[in-house]
C-alpha cells in the first residue's frame, strides 16, 4: 500500500510579498487563531512557509476559501492567476490593502 501523496500546491509561486500577509494578519480576517490557520495552510494550500520558517498566507487564496469558491481556488492552485475565476480575488485583495492604507 502506497502512502498518500502530499497535495502540490502552487501557493505565492512565483513569491510576490505584496499577496501575502502573516499568519497572525490572515487569523484575525478569519477570525481564528493562529493555529487554525496555520492547519488551513496545509491542508487547504491557503500559504506556505517562506525561506524555510515564516509562514505567509495568501490574501487571494485566504479570501477564496473564506467564500467557499473551491472552484477558484482549485484554478489558484494549478497556477492560474489571470483567468475571469482568479483575478476577481487579486483585485479585491488589490482594494481592501489600499483602503486600510488610505484608513491611517
Amino acid at each position: 500500500m502506497r502512502a498518500p501523496e502530499e497535495p502540490n500546491f502552487c501557493v505565492l509561486i512565483p513569491y510576490d510579498p505584496r499577496e501575502g500577509t502573516s499568519l497572525k494578519e490572515a487569523a484575525a480576517r478569519a477570525g481564528k487563531s493562529d493555529s487554525t490557520l496555520r492547519n488551513w495552510c496545509e491542508q487547504h494550500g491557503l500559504g506556505r512557509r517562506v525561506g524555510g520558517s515564516v509562514w505567509v498566507v495568501s490574501k487571494p487564496a485566504l479570501e477564496m476559501f473564506l467564500d467557499g469558491d473551491l472552484a477558484a481556488l482549485a484554478a489558484y492552485h494549478q497556477g492560474d492567476r489571470d483567468s475571469p475565476l482568479v483575478a476577481p480575488y487579486f483585485t479585491r485583495v488589490t482594494r481592501i490593502v489600499r483602503y486600510t492604507t488610505m484608513k491611517k
